[in-house]
């Protein structure tokens, strides 16, 4: 995560008419590139070794508590597979963890990012979770047969990529399609999509099962959301 504020990688959090369009899409950035996220990850974890500040929690700590209120919503099992998707600093495990899931595995492609969160893991007593250096664009594990599958941003990122983003949006939907088993269900939270966005996107292979509360904003008269946060069943 970027230090300089919980917004990082957000692009388009308020969103006009003309952004309506589904086939929209925001405007590439440095914050699509690794490049960007090997330095932001590099410099968290020198500071996480200075002084152990695990750094920012993507979208805030009510995010996690947002995601946990729906697993245990939907009855996820503690030994469900889950799949946290760009895991950063792996705080997330952290609290999956403590509220009892057993079968836990963070990915990311920052390879700082990883050491982070390993890191972070073992200061919070937290073991017999597995944290590896993947990129799920192109992964070199076998990545299939998850329960769940949670992504607090990374989608996001992704579609800042400057070279290909729609490209990357594809490689990230067939990646997500093979590491779901049917049945499966994906959590995402977005601050670059709306609901219709990420629905249209998403529309091949998954179900809509519902759209989780999020913090509002007005701006211009008009009350809105700048987060989405979405669940998504793995249908074919």
């Amino acid at each position: 995560m970027d230090p300089s504020g919980a917004t990082r990688g957000c692009h388009n959090t308020t969103k006009n008419d003309q952004e309506s369009e589904l086939d929209d899409d925001v405007t590439p950035s440095k914050l699509g590139t690794k490049e960007y996220w090997d330095v932001a990850y590099q410099r968290e974890l020198e500071t996480f070794k200075d002084i152990g500040d695990v750094g920012e929690i993507w979208f805030g700590e009510e995010s996690m508590g947002r995601v946990i209120k729906c697993l245990e919503k939907e009855n996820v099992p503690a030994d469900a597979a889950i799949l946290d998707i760009g895991t950063g600093n792996g705080v997330l495990l952290v609290e999956l963890a403590r509220c009892g899931f057993t079968n836990l595995t963070g990915i990311d492609y920052s390879a700082a990012a990883v050491e982070l969160a390993r890191n972070v893991l073992e200061q919070e007593g937290v073991s017999n979770v597995k944290v590896e250096v993947v990129d799920f664009l192109s992964p070199a594990v076998d990545l299939t047969g998850f329960d769940l599958c949670i992504d607090k941003g990374t989608f996001d990122a992704i579609s800042l990529n400057p070279e290909d983003a729609a490209g990357a949006k594809a490689h990230y939907l067939n990646a997500l399609k093979g590491a779901l088993r049917e049945g499966g269900l994906f959590i995402i939270t977005s601050c670059n999509w709306t609901k219709d966005q990420l629905l249209h996107m998403f529309s091949q292979g998954f179900e809509f099962l519902r759209e989780l509360p999020t913090p509002s904003f007005q701006f211009g008269g008009r009350t809105g959301n700048s987060v989405t946060a979405l669940v998504l069943k793995r249908v074919h």
